[in-house]
């Protein structure tokens, strides 16, 4: 290795600590990541000792594309069928089977939402 001109014989290797969210696994080169980002931003910022109730990211993923899904359904979430996994999705709240739960989608379609288990 050489900085500034100057020679320096030693061994060098990255530490990476990134994991997948879904699976565990090391995550080699470039993590796909997902940012989930209302749409309409509070007004007011959380008082003192109450957390939000979505940590909005980034959540780092490996190149395998049904991670994100897996990820998904661990947390008990839908998404919509009409969207596709990408960097930024959209929470919406849903009354799913009498139990509140948030469905995720990308916000691009026009139509009507059609939530899935991922």
């Amino acid at each position: 290795m050489e900085i500034m001109g100057i020679r320096i014989p030693t061994v060098i290797s990255e530490n990476n600590a990134a994991r997948c969210e879904a699976c565990g696994d090391p995550i080699e080169g470039t993590p796909f990541r997902v940012s989930i980002l209302d749409i309409i931003a509070t007004e007011i910022a959380p008082s003192f000792g109450e957390r939000s109730p979505i940590n909005p990211g980034p959540f780092q993923f490996c190149t395998d594309r049904t991670c994100p899904d897996r990820w998904i359904a661990s947390r008990g979430w839908l998404r919509c069928s009409r969207s596709e996994v990408r960097e930024i999705m959209r929470p919406i709240p849903l009354q799913a089977t009498g139990v509140a739960t948030i469905g995720l989608c990308d916000g691009i379609h026009r139509d009507d939402h059609e939530f899935v288990s991922a």
